[in-house]
């Protein structure tokens, strides 16, 4: 599709969480300012701007991204799911029930982060090992949970997908 510029704003088209959504953004707009503040999708977490901390991770493409590093026009015709696009129509899903039954979760300012780069990894890798568990993780920051509950709650969402 081309670019269209409307009053110095692009015009973008992408599929979120498996809608259609179409948008204007400033060139200089990140995808993380776009997607709180003009989509009112508020799962990702703004926390260091930077790319460091993960909170803002989302799935573009296949690919595991960190939304403040990413301009909203690159989004353009991309498919996207954030922490919202996680859960069901039943509900939660099961990995972010088992976020919250195994308390993987405190202040949860990090929480949608871990729950999308737990996503992404799983599509690649429905039964990875610990090792592979923590280089998934390794681009989130979690100040409250020392890891262990999340990592618990990762492996448990693991062994009842392979049950099933």
């Amino acid at each position: 599709m081309a670019t269209q510029i409307v009053s110095g704003k692009t015009a973008i088209t992408a599929t979120i969480n498996g809608e259609a959504r179409d948008w204007l953004c400033e060139p200089r707009q990140t995808l993380l300012e776009v997607l709180r503040d003009t989509l009112g999708l508020t799962g990702s977490k703004e926390g260091c701007s930077n790319g460091n901390c993960g909170a803002c991770n989302v799935i573009m493409d296949g690919r595991l991204v960190n939304t403040c590093c990413v301009l909203a026009v690159e989004a353009d015709e991309t498919e996207i799911t954030t922490v919202e696009g996680l859960a069901t129509s039943d509900g939660l899903s099961t990995l972010q029930q088992n976020f919250i039954e195994g308390a993987g979760l405190q202040c949860g300012f990090c929480t949608p982060g871990f729950l999308v780069s737990t996503k992404a990894l799983l599509d690649k890798n429905p039964n990875p090992t610990d090792e592979e568990i923590r280089w998934w993780l390794a681009g989130n920051l979690c100040r409250c949970t020392g890891y262990d509950k999340i990592l618990s709650a990762i492996k448990k969402t693991i062994a009842e997908t392979n049950a099933s």
